[in-house]
């Protein structure tokens, strides 16, 4: 394997700079994200919290153009006239933050690589060993038949079961497609490192749309976890517009409602163990003629609003 450490540039102030013990937070894209949970929780981090070292963010930046299938996902370009005048160039940077008491942590954002994956993860490994990482975290949502009516639920694994204490497993065994993130906890943990991630649950009625509960709920499991003080608030206040609004369009279809009354009696019999797991994949949608004509509507114009506003 060609040395890693080639994949990224870390910058010099970066090199003397003391993190102590910071926790690293990664949410790639480019997996399963249901209701952009993920993707909100980073740009949320990214828009209220400021820089640990002065000046720019980024404390170290990965090599793209060895990583990732430009084919597969095309960045967007915009042509004014008679010339092109921008380029979205895919950026897979490490960001250096302070939380609301002043603690540096790390956040790893960007694309998920679409090749070199084993090479990708040794380059993290340095880094997390050079930068004296005590805690590998990673955040995403899955679509799940619960309704939103409901608490919300969270996937808890992790390298140790003392870094997930308090959480319930929600499956038994399952196999799925392999994500960069997912092996990188696996492999941190062949190297008794820890680390540990979270997948949020979201209505599957929703998870096209953007659901700020979930965001909220990723980021009170990281603080819950680590001691990290991660801001909800503005996600807190999204939530709640996003409850009202969902609540305003089911009392106006009767049909939608009764699908979400058939999933919280579905919930209620799971948690009070009479049920079997709620993945998507595995238990019938109930009353799935109607979930495809009445809330595929209501999620196609709840997004359209979202989008507008």
């Amino acid at each position: 394997m060609r040395d890693p450490q080639e994949l990224f540039e870390l910058t010099p102030t970066a090199k003397d700079f003391d993190f102590g013990r910071p926790v690293l937070l990664h949410a790639l894209s480019g997996f399963i994200d249901a209701g952009g949970a993920g993707r909100l929780a980073r740009e949320h981090l990214l828009e209220v919290l400021e820089p640990a070292l002065p000046g720019e963010s980024a404390v170290a930046t990965f090599d793209v153009d060895q990583l990732l299938d430009y084919r597969a996902r095309r960045p967007l370009m915009d042509f004014a006239a008679d010339h092109w005048e921008s380029y979205d160039d895919p950026k897979l940077q490490l960001h250096a933050l302070r939380d609301h008491d002043g603690t540096p942590f790390l956040l790893l954002t960007g694309p998920e690589p679409d090749m070199q994956w084993e090479r990708f993860i040794a380059a993290l490994v340095s880094l997390i060993k050079t930068l004296g990482v005590r805690a590998t975290v990673g955040i995403h949502a899955i679509p799940m038949s619960v309704p939103h009516t409901r608490p919300a639920g969270v996937t808890a694994h992790g390298t140790r079961p003392e870094l997930i204490a308090g959480h319930e497993p929600w499956i038994d065994h399952v196999r799925v497609p392999a994500s960069v993130t997912n092996l990188l906890e696996f492999r941190l943990g062949q190297q008794n490192l820890d680390a540990l991630g979270y997948a949020a649950h979201v209505p599957h009625y929703l998870a096209e749309g953007e659901y700020p509960p979930a965001a909220e709920l990723l980021l009170n499991s990281v603080s819950r976890a680590t001691g990290l003080l991660l801001p909800t608030d503005q996600l807190r206040e999204a939530s709640e517009r996003v409850r009202a609004e969902i609540e305003r369009q089911l009392v106006d279809n009767q049909q939608a409602a009764a699908v979400v009354k058939a999933l919280e009696e579905q919930y209620d019999a799971f948690t009070r163990g009479r049920s079997a797991n709620l993945l998507t994949e595995s238990t019938p949608l109930p009353s799935a003629d109607e979930l495809g004509a009445e809330l595929e509507r209501f999620l196609a114009e709840h997004s359209k609003r979202d989008q507008g506003e």
